[in-house]
């Protein structure tokens, strides 16, 4: 049994708790919102008031989860806990930071003998039942004690067969996580996760909206195809080369709503995708798939096609996000 603290209970953050209690583990949890504490605690965790409660209230050495949006409120909160704990402790970040801000904020946090840990969390509103893939930096020594944390929340193998010649690998990618290396490298691994997340959707986008148009006015009728896009959904589900769970979310937001009237299309970015361009950039690769999905978002901005109200379907399938239509 490992006790934790878990700070902010959004989408992820308090399911990852529910599930940690589910294996036995404990929990002490903050958010800035008391209903989301109260609806934790009634499932078995301990409330807290405020930062400094929720540490007073755990046990040495302290290990302080944060699950907060990156940028300020994140920054605000490790300079928060930088005050607040001490040589052993030890803070994970679980958002989706920038890897070179956990870089610097490991830095800081080392003087005063803190170890910092680097979670990127893939899972999305389904991660309570199908558990979280995790990506994970920090020091060696600290992800070996959080290790009952992450196998808890992983998904295991479950049905997927063992991929041949994996004998002397790491067996913890077989359960859905890795020890990626050092501070960052968790976040950074994670960074290029969402971009190829974000070519995967664009491709089934663009690929939909050719298919919804081959019914258009514009091409001779004897050409023309009314074409049933869940039925074609569900039929490359079964045995096709580019089946995914990305396709079955696909699948399922048409067998609900064929014309998909109730997303808007403007797509969001979460800032992931920038940072992998600048990335790339920086190492002179060449990522013409991803840089030209993460513009196409930016377009989508100014007016709607079919194909956008997909990903706006698939980005609320996986991960709750809501892009209602104007």
């Amino acid at each position: 049994m490992v006790q934790l603290g878990m700070i902010g209970l959004g989408r992820m953050g308090g399911n990852i708790v529910r599930r940690l209690l589910r294996h036995g583990h404990q929990a002490v949890v903050f958010d800035v919102s008391p209903d989301a504490v109260t609806a934790v605690v009634a499932e078995g965790a301990a409330g807290s008031g405020s930062v400094k409660e929720l540490v007073q209230t755990l046990a040495k050495p302290r290990i302080v989860w944060s699950m907060l949006p990156a940028g300020e409120i994140t920054e605000n909160l490790i300079t928060e806990l930088a005050g607040l704990l001490e040589a052993d402790d030890i803070v994970i970040d679980g958002g989706n930071t920038f890897y070179k801000d956990d870089i610097r904020r490991a830095e800081v946090l080392a003087r005063r003998g803190i170890r910092y840990v680097d979670v990127g969390t893939s899972g999305g509103v389904w991660g309570l039942e199908r558990g979280y893939c995790m990506m994970i930096g920090g020091e060696k020594a600290a992800i070996d004690h959080l290790d009952p944390i992450f196998r808890a929340l992983a998904p295991g193998q479950g049905r997927i067969p063992a991929t041949p010649g994996r004998d002397k690998l790491d067996p913890r990618a077989e359960q859905g996580y890795i020890h990626t290396g050092p501070v960052g490298s968790g976040h950074f691994v994670k960074m290029v996760h969402n971009g190829i997340e974000y070519g995967l959707m664009q491709a089934y986008a663009e690929g939909f909206d050719v298919l919804r148009n081959k019914n258009s006015a514009e091409l001779p009728e004897n050409e023309r195809f009314d074409l049933n896009m869940a039925d074609i959904a569900e039929v490359w589900r079964r045995g096709s080369v580019i089946t995914s769970w990305l396709l079955d979310l696909t699948a399922m937001a048409l067998a609900r709503e064929p014309d998909l009237r109730s997303f808007s299309g403007s797509v969001a970015d979460s800032g992931e995708g920038r940072w992998l361009i600048n990335a790339a950039i920086e190492e002179a690769v060449p990522v013409n798939v991803l840089s030209a999905a993460l513009f196409a978002r930016f377009r989508s901005r100014e007016d709607n096609t079919f194909g956008e109200k997909m990903l706006s379907a698939m980005r609320f399938g996986f991960g709750g996000h809501i892009e209602k239509p104007d």
